[in-house]
């Protein structure tokens, strides 16, 4: 239901902003379709691209989850509970496991103005690496494994295979994805920074 009321919401603020697909499209680089199958699918888009919407209609991520509010002011510091952060986001098959998607848990919603996007992202076992598809955005990504073992792909490619304590900082434009290896998923710790606003 989360998922639902997440893509009705970008609707929403697109629609309070006066912005047609046409021009959304425009300022994300994404096609007007694609846009229109996010506006009206019950499933989230990737993590990336989230940012890129949020990034043209000038919000966070964070103000497309129901709690938060467009309007909320500007602090200059918030402090996050472990029970606070509990909303994800899933990517895969509609009703699957993790072990085909990912699920994302957002973190400091409830600091307007980020220029980064923290998250803890629990990583399926299943990827398929496809240029065109694997992510990429604007800016920079850490990724710190706070637990198991990932494989992580980056420009098509096996990049490297990372353990608890390892992490990975690189540009975020070039295409890139990872998978859990072994017995259970990876848990990841992953920062964006957009080079964005303030």
């Amino acid at each position: 239901m989360q998922e639902i009321l997440l893509t009705r919401r970008l609707r929403e603020i697109r629609q309070n902003r006066r912005l047609t697909l046409e021009k959304l499209a425009h300022l994300t680089g994404l096609s007007k379709g694609y846009l229109s199958q996010i506006e009206n699918s019950d499933q989230p888009p990737p993590i990336y691209t989230l940012s890129r919407i949020s990034n043209a209609l000038g919000i966070d991520i964070s103000d497309l989850f129901t709690h938060t509010s467009t309007n909320m002011a500007y602090q200059k510091i918030v402090v996050g509970r472990r029970d606070e952060h509990q909303l994800s986001l899933g990517r895969g098959k509609a009703g699957a496991s993790v072990e085909s998607g990912y699920i994302y848990e957002d973190l400091a919603p409830n600091k307007k103005g980020k220029n980064m996007e923290p998250f803890i992202v629990t990583v399926g076992f299943e990827t398929k690496i496809d240029m065109e598809k694997d992510f990429r955005h604007e800016g920079e990504e850490f990724n710190y494994v706070i637990e198991g073992t990932l494989e992580f792909f980056y420009e098509g490619k096996s990049y490297c295979i990372l353990q608890a304590g390892d992490h990975v900082y690189f540009d975020a434009d070039k295409p890139h994805s990872a998978r859990s290896l072994g017995e259970s998923e990876a848990k990841v710790l992953i920062v964006i920074y957009s080079y964005k606003r303030l």
